[in-house]
């Protein structure tokens, strides 16, 4: 394998696949298949899911809510997120752990690092809920975050799109694919990979990030295979 350790970050509108809003189970059995594939080859696997299929902190504001409260809102959403896929995941068989940021000791381990990295070793799925148990502070963040802590070799960004592109593919026909791309030339391009906080915690630490569509069957286990899927983004210059 080409990957060891992988920090999966998953985002939790994907969850939603042709629904409006909560979690479709076709999507969800889908995302655990693909998990388990990955696992099964002995790739370590941690995983970071988002609560934007349920609620958002940014939208709190919207609503006139505190914005810190908004943001423990979408932790909670978070946690309920990472508990489906824990239960699809058992249901086919895979051993896991569910470690939040969050003191929610009746349903998740507290996230201690020498325990989450423990659970990586004996060949456990690792999902980290509650992003990092801070507000103002995405599951973005929580991602590069987690990945860096247990010395994940990359950050597996799966999205409803191939790649990184110069536009949004979806609205600009001419929008140009990136295959490889530089820290640098994201900053300077101004694309959108991640909040500006992951982005920069990824590029400090040399931790790669590869985005990807995680919505087609096989790619996941393309990419530790080794197949150049989606958008490679390093601190390698491209010429």
């Amino acid at each position: 394998m080409k990957y060891k350790r992988i920090l999966l970050k998953l985002s939790g509108e994907a969850l939603m696949g042709e629904q409006q809003y909560g979690i479709d189970s076709n999507r969800l059995m889908q995302y655990a298949q693909e998990i388990k594939e990955v696992s099964a080859l002995g790739v370590q696997v941690a995983v970071v899911i988002g609560g934007g299929n349920i609620f958002r902190g940014v939208q709190a504001e919207q609503v006139g809510l505190d914005r810190v409260q908004g943001d423990y809102m979408g932790m909670l959403a978070t946690v309920i997120n990472s508990m489906a896929l824990q239960s699809a995941l058992e249901k086919l068989g895979v051993f896991t752990r569910l470690l939040s940021g969050l003191s929610i000791q009746q349903v998740c381990e507290p996230y201690i690092r020498r325990r989450a990295v423990r659970h990586l070793e004996k060949g456990r799925v690792v999902i980290f809920g509650a992003g990092t148990g801070n507000p103002y502070f995405t599951t973005d963040s929580a991602a590069s975050l987690r990945a860096i802590e247990v010395e994940a070799d990359v950050v597996l960004k799966g999205t409803r799109v191939d790649g990184i592109y110069s536009a949004d593919p979806e609205k600009d026909p001419n929008a140009i694919f990136y295959s490889n791309i530089s820290f640098k030339e994201v900053f300077e391009k101004g694309l959108n990979v991640m909040d500006m906080t992951a982005f920069t915690l990824c590029k400090e630490n040399d931790l790669p990030i590869i985005v990807f569509d995680m919505n087609k069957g096989g790619n996941l286990k393309r990419l530790v295979q080794g197949e150049q899927i989606g958008t490679l983004v390093s601190m390698d210059e491209v010429l």
